[in-house]
């Protein structure tokens, strides 16, 4: 299945080229998005994805290429300005502010920056991401998987168009990770979010991903659909025989 088969891509960038320390950490790498759609990128550790979304999220400027959100070139804009027009980002590691409440840490996402929202805003993210926590709860005392959720919550309680995951099933067992699974669908099939996740856990990229994108060393090596793509001589040379 194409990007074409869901419509023009909302989110994507263009012959990336970025060096860090004078090494080349991503080349000439380009990719795109659309609403309702999921792309997996996978790789080797040491293949450029944590880079690549730091240059998606405004982290990192790149030295050649561009960042197109909804046709506009978005390259230059910091985080922030990125986070109003619309990116969200989760990382690897769920990090709350420890000291604060559930419902502290909502109230904080909500008067992040204007408009400011209500709770009923934090009310249908909690409900969207499956968050069943009493709001007096320490965040700091919450289970990883409720930590994704709590900060996924804040995220999409501004409705983004683009969600950025980094490995959002990282220290999850089975049954969570199937949490995980549903969450995504639902961004993506039913909000029209479109999401972009990078993980290792290739079981559930196999389940939820349209396409998959595979990366070494900086470079795309292979895209398509899942099947085809765990398929392909290049990629297991680069990152199932490596990962075996």
């Amino acid at each position: 299945m194409s990007t074409a088969s869901f419509g023009e891509p909302i989110f994507g960038c263009e012959a990336i080229g970025l060096s860090l320390g004078g090494r080349q950490i991503i080349d000439d790498l380009s990719l795109s998005v659309a609403p309702h759609e999921i792309l997996g990128v996978i790789g080797p550790n040491g293949a450029g994805k944590t880079s690549l979304f730091e240059v998606l999220s405004g982290r990192y400027r790149p030295q050649r290429g561009r960042v197109r959100l909804r046709g506009q070139d978005i390259t230059a804009l910091p985080i922030h300005r990125r986070a109003r027009l619309g990116i969200a980002r989760t990382y690897q590691s769920p990090v709350v502010p420890t000291a604060l409440t559930v419902a502290e840490v909502l109230k904080a996402a909500r008067e992040a920056f204007p408009p400011w929202l209500t709770r009923h805003h934090a009310e249908w993210a909690c409900h969207l991401v499956g968050l069943k926590v009493p709001e007096d709860t320490p965040a700091g005392a919450l289970e990883t998987l409720n930590r994704r959720k709590l900060l996924l919550a804040c995220l999409l309680m501004r409705r983004p168009a683009v969600v950025l995951m980094d490995e959002p099933a990282a220290g999850l067992i089975n049954s969570e990770i199937d949490e995980v699974d549903a969450i995504v669908r639902v961004l993506a099939k039913e909000m029209g979010m479109a999401v972009i996740v990078v993980e290792h856990r290739l079981e559930l990229l196999a389940a939820i991903a349209d396409r998959i994108a595979v990366m070494d060393l900086g470079r795309k090596i292979a895209e398509g659909v899942p099947e085809h793509v765990f398929e392909d001589p290049a990629v297991r040379a680069a990152y199932f025989d490596v990962a075996a």
